[in-house]
């Protein structure tokens, strides 16, 4: 077996429970899913846990798939439920953060990281969790905030505030970021600082 086996040889040997297929499918998207599970937790300990269960429910499901989608989207579907219930169950006190609502816009030219897909990762895992989850289904899930709304319980009005909260956190911690570069110094004695 390696990289060669067919999502249907992957599914075919789940079915059987054969643990070769198992580890397979699971070293195959487990790196994708984590990621997909930090960007929901913000921390590696929390996104394991939904990891381990979203897996432990795919192979639980794994005879239902039916070939109508991809097979990954058919976990990346299970490992985002899972994330959006871990979600509704640790509810207990909603977190309030309290931010300045006289922030600029970000001009793009001034973009310290552009393309860095870990440096998202890691600044969206520091969002506070209501503003991440909803982030999450929005922006990276591409769900509708009616959508958003009915999944986890909330009206459809507190999910646009809290992505437009997000954007917001996003921004101003971007904004202190590019003022916090230091002056960078080119060849030909030139130098550029973000003011």
């Amino acid at each position: 077996m390696s990289k060669e086996t067919t999502d249907i040889q992957l599914v075919e040997g789940c079915v059987r429970n054969d643990r070769r297929f198992q580890e397979l499918l699971y070293s195959r998207f487990c790196g994708k899913m984590n990621s997909i599970c930090l960007g929901y937790t913000g921390n590696q300990n929390d996104a394991d846990d939904i990891l381990q269960e979203a897996f432990i429910k795919v192979f639980k499901n794994i005879r239902d798939f039916r070939f109508e989608s991809p097979l990954e989207a058919w976990i990346r579907r299970i490992v985002v439920n899972t994330a959006i219930d871990n979600y509704r169950n640790s509810i207990k006190h909603p977190t309030i953060v309290l931010i300045n609502e006289d922030f600029d816009f970000i001009d793009e030219s001034e973009f310290p990281h552009p393309g860095d897909y870990n440096y998202f990762l890691d600044l969206i895992s520091k969002l506070p969790d209501g503003y991440r989850l909803i982030f999450n289904l929005y922006v990276i899930e591409g769900f509708s905030h009616k959508e958003i709304a009915e999944k986890i319980g909330i009206n459809e009005g507190t999910s646009k505030s809290q992505l437009s909260r997000a954007k917001k956190y996003l921004q101003h911690q971007l904004m202190q970021e590019v003022h916090s570069l230091k002056p960078t110094q080119f060849e030909d004695g030139r130098s550029l600082q973000v003011v």
